[in-house]
C-alpha cells in the first residue's frame, strides 16, 4: 500500500504528493477523499481493479461495435 500526503487544496482538487524520493505530485478530486481530510494528512492508497465492472464495460463496448458493424454498408467514406 502506497502512502501519500495531502499538500494542499485547489478548488475541487486535492494536490497529493508521494512521501518518497523522487517526490511526485498529482491531483485527486476532493469528493473522493474522506470528508474530514485536511492538508498534511497522510493517505493510504490501495488501488484495485473492479473486474465485474470492467467486464460489463467491455461487453457494452463490444455490443456497440457489433451494432456499428451491422450498420456498415461497406461503402467508401466520402468527406
Amino acid at each position: 500500500m502506497q502512502k501519500f500526503i495531502i499538500d494542499r487544496f485547489e478548488g475541487a482538487w486535492a494536490i497529493i504528493e508521494t512521501l518518497e524520493d523522487p517526490i511526485i505530485t498529482f491531483n485527486l478530486p476532493i469528493k473522493i477523499l474522506p470528508p474530514n481530510a485536511k492538508e498534511g494528512d497522510v493517505l493510504n492508497i490501495d488501488i484495485t481493479i473492479n473486474e465485474v465492472e470492467t467486464l460489463q464495460r467491455k461487453k457494452m463496448i463490444q455490443n456497440k461495435l457489433n451494432l456499428l458493424k451491422k450498420q456498415d454498408r461497406g461503402d467508401d467514406i466520402v468527406l
